[in-house]
């Protein structure tokens, strides 16, 4: 079945949506400059809640971070009691590898050469645990790092496919759209932000949208069971 991670999530009420929906994944977005930034002391008592409520079944949450330092990264991840850190900046293999396989990198490669070595450089740290993406692959728009709307790719996409085992696919995905993307691309996992939101309020999920974007995602499998 399609992994899916709703990011970008701000508030419990969103986070238990998603939950009760079915995501795999929620993604925390610690950058500051983000629209849909949540402070760390709000995500921690957010992740609490979610916890106490769902127990076992509660997903991953994940924390994005973009172009900080490991102790930062590290610190947040215990103050919040995240499960892993999705990279989704500038940084390196060695930051990548510093993180001891409980981090992920998002990439934005321009073209398909770039995509192969983007992916050869990074999945050599990636995470060997298989609930995780090796890699997340979104659209590239330059200076900005995700949570755009653009589609990533397909071409580039399929290259990154084609060298890792768990390709998360990111940019531009909505429920009218991710359906006949998953069917397309065949990916390990989505990821969805802007796509799920209500119009003109980033961070704040519509659960109409969220429900219907998972639905989506994972009805070309159901079909073919």
């Amino acid at each position: 079945m399609v992994k899916v991670k709703i990011c970008g999530v701000t508030t419990l009420e969103d986070a238990v949506v998603a939950a009760e929906a079915g995501a795999d994944m929620i993604g925390l977005n610690f950058y500051k400059h983000s629209p849909r930034y949540i402070e760390p002391e709000v995500a921690r008592d957010l992740a609490a809640a979610l916890r106490q409520r769902f127990r076992a079944a509660c997903p991953l949450l994940v924390g994005v971070f973009v172009n900080d330092v490991v102790g930062r990264v590290s610190l947040t991840m215990e103050t919040v009691g995240l499960n892993a850190a999705q990279l989704s900046g500038d940084e390196s293999g060695e930051m990548l590898k510093e993180m001891r396989g409980i981090a992920f990198k998002a990439i934005r490669p321009r073209n398909r050469s770039e995509a192969l070595e983007d992916a050869a450089y990074y999945a050599r740290h990636a995470p060997t645990d298989t609930r995780l993406p090796t890699l997340l692959v979104d659209a590239n728009s330059p200076g900005l790092y995700g949570g755009t709307g653009e589609q990533a790719n397909v071409d580039v996409v399929l290259a990154v496919k084609g060298v890792v085992p768990r390709l998360m696919l990111a940019g531009g995905l909505t429920p009218e759209n991710v359906g006949a993307r998953v069917a397309q691309i065949a990916p390990w996992g989505v990821d969805v932000a802007s796509g799920v939101e209500y119009d003109g309020q980033p961070g704040r999920k519509d659960p109409d949208k969220l429900r219907a974007f998972i639905r989506a995602a994972r009805s070309q499998e159901e079909q073919d069971r």
